[in-house]
């Protein structure tokens, strides 16, 4: 019961609703697609909706769909998400945030297995498979009268509890994945960069492919309320910000702000990196200067201006400082 993953893949192997329960970020529409793509469903469609974004005043229309001319701008009949779901998965995230008055629909549409479009005198039948997803207490929201206690009974069949990022004992396979992801979308493929005919291509700083230990224990070190979707967003800005010298310790600070990082022991070396001023990047006249003294040789002028070759080549080509022979 532990094992979140074979209790996902024990899910996708019935039609029974689905609970996700975890806190935003951790990843639970993906869970939920692990369970459509592995299930019986799997040909049919994944339809998803977040349930914090209807509109009160379109719930019934969004759900149920409506046919033409059921109101003023309807010229042509609607399916609705529900009746889209037909034969696949009904997906609705934050279904903690549903208003009282849409869950009464939602629930009415679960017992009954039909819809009734706006406009329309027929109830259709459908057949979808459901997965809610929430970050919210729906126990306590039960309680606090914010949460209909029968919707949650149809909902909660299959409860499974998808775990913060910082508690995954997999944690270093998802950053190093989100770190693969990262380089590709903002770096492309290799092939890519060399047709580029970018000024870069000759002097980016190459990524490697995996990160260090150093990283990695960094990464762990930090508590990422955002989950996921936040280690993701920090490892493409790292990936962008390395080859210009910006080290990881720097990204995670602005992320986290450096007291909370040194609560979490940091080996010293990388704070005490980061505590040093940053020396001013030189400008293009030191670096012709520089050239010129190391007689042209970029990774001693590098060297002597305290930036990497990469960034030299980078600087001369933005200000096309010329060589001196």
């Amino acid at each position: 019961m532990k094992d979140q993953h074979k209790m996902l893949e024990i899910a996708s192997l019935s039609n029974i609703p689905v609970l996700l329960q975890g806190e935003s970020g951790a990843g639970k529409e993906v869970a939920a697609r692990f369970i459509h793509n592995h299930g019986l469903r799997k040909e049919g469609p994944f339809v998803a909706l977040n349930c914090s974004s209807i509109p009160k005043s379109l719930a019934e229309s969004i759900l149920e769909g409506s046919v033409r001319g059921a109101f003023t701008g309807a010229v042509d009949e609607k399916l609705g998400l529900v009746r889209s779901a037909e034969g696949g998965t009904l997906f609705l995230d934050e279904i903690g945030e549903l208003p009282m008055d849409t869950q009464s629909k939602l629930l009415r549409i679960l017992q009954e297995k039909t819809v009734t479009p706006v406009g329309g005198a027929q109830s259709v039948p459908v057949n979808f498979r459901l997965i809610c997803a929430t970050n919210r207490n729906l126990k306590q929201e039960i309680s606090d009268g914010n949460f209909r206690a029968d919707l949650f009974y149809r909902i909660n069949v299959f409860p499974v509890e998808i775990p913060p990022l910082r508690s995954r004992p997999d944690f270093a396979d998802v950053a190093h994945d989100l770190w693969r992801e990262a380089q590709t979308q903002v770096n492309g493929s290799d092939s890519d960069k060399r047709d580029s005919g970018s000024p870069q291509k000759n002097c980016e700083i190459s990524q490697s492919r995996r990160l260090s230990a150093e990283e990695m224990e960094l990464l762990k070190a930090c508590p990422w309320p955002g989950n996921v979707r936040q280690l993701k967003n920090v490892l493409q800005r790292y990936t962008v910000l390395k080859p210009y010298d910006v080290t990881l310790t720097e990204i995670l600070t602005q992320e986290f702000s450096l007291p909370k990082l040194c609560e979490k022991n940091i080996c010293s070396i990388y704070v005490t990196d980061f505590l040093k001023k940053r020396k001013k990047k030189p400008t293009f006249t030191d670096i012709e200067e520089t050239l010129l003294l190391c007689k042209g040789n970029k990774c001693k002028a590098a060297k002597k201006l305290g930036i990497s070759r990469g960034s030299l080549c980078y600087q001369l080509q933005k200000g096309r400082v010329k060589i001196a022979s």
